[in-house]
């Protein structure tokens, strides 16, 4: 289990928003915490993927995709803000993070 920092909750910020602006061909600026990944970027499932893989490898995670599947079932994620909110759960519980409510 990981702490949350500040600077793990920027770089996590960082990381979704670079991410996005790349695969969605859109200026890092024009993304917000309302941005909207499928509305507005175009975004797809398999992006999020990806960047689960990319915070696994980052922040040595040991979570397997069907947990957080589990967990995304309940708690949908539409927007950025919501994705690094849910990243962030992931960092901080992994395994566990299907026990929050």
């Amino acid at each position: 289990m990981i702490e949350i920092t500040d600077q793990i909750r920027q770089d996590v910020k960082d990381i979704v928003i670079d991410f996005f602006s790349e695969e969605c061909e859109v200026e890092p600026d024009t993304i917000t915490n309302d941005t909207h990944i499928f509305d507005d970027l175009d975004g797809d499932s398999l992006m999020f993927l990806e960047l689960i893989e990319i915070f696994k490898k980052k922040y040595n995670l040991n979570i397997d995709l069907k947990t957080i599947g589990k967990y995304s079932v309940k708690n949908p994620v539409r927007t950025i803000g919501e994705l690094i909110d849910m990243q962030l759960l992931i960092i901080e519980h992994e395994e566990n993070i299907v026990n929050i409510d």
